[in-house]
């Protein structure tokens, strides 16, 4: 299901996500992934070397630290790019709903292994 045939509601995605931390891939474009997402708490320090990561928040309030820089806070309909490899943790002090878009084959937590690591998803 890399190009759905008929228009993806990001809303309805969102409503299938059932788990904090755990992004599942609704549509692929350019070679490239768009994840849905439901976040809430701190999330691992980690990197992603193999790409950018762009976060957007499509409800509530995302802050993104980042390592030696300072940290991103996003609302609804604020969008960020994370540089491949820099370190950083999202968090979300209450539910988050965002949008993730990265390369194919990204795991959420880059080379860390941790209970929050998502197995890859398409809904």
């Amino acid at each position: 299901m890399a190009r759905p045939e008929t228009p993806v509601n990001i809303e309805e995605k969102l409503a299938k996500v059932t788990e904090h931390w755990s992004p599942k891939t609704v549509l692929e474009a350019n070679g490239l992934e768009f994840k849905a997402a439901k976040v809430q708490g701190e999330f691992v320090w980690h990197d992603h070397p193999e790409g950018d990561e762009l976060f957007l928040v499509v409800r509530g309030e995302l802050t993104i630290d980042l390592e030696d820089r300072p940290s991103a806070v996003l609302r609804a309909g604020e969008m960020f790019v994370v540089p491949r490899g820099v370190r950083h943790r999202p968090r979300a002090e209450q539910e988050c709903e965002i949008v993730i878009m990265d390369p194919p084959g990204v795991v959420n937590t880059g080379a860390v292994t941790s209970d929050l690591t998502a197995a890859e998803e398409w809904i």
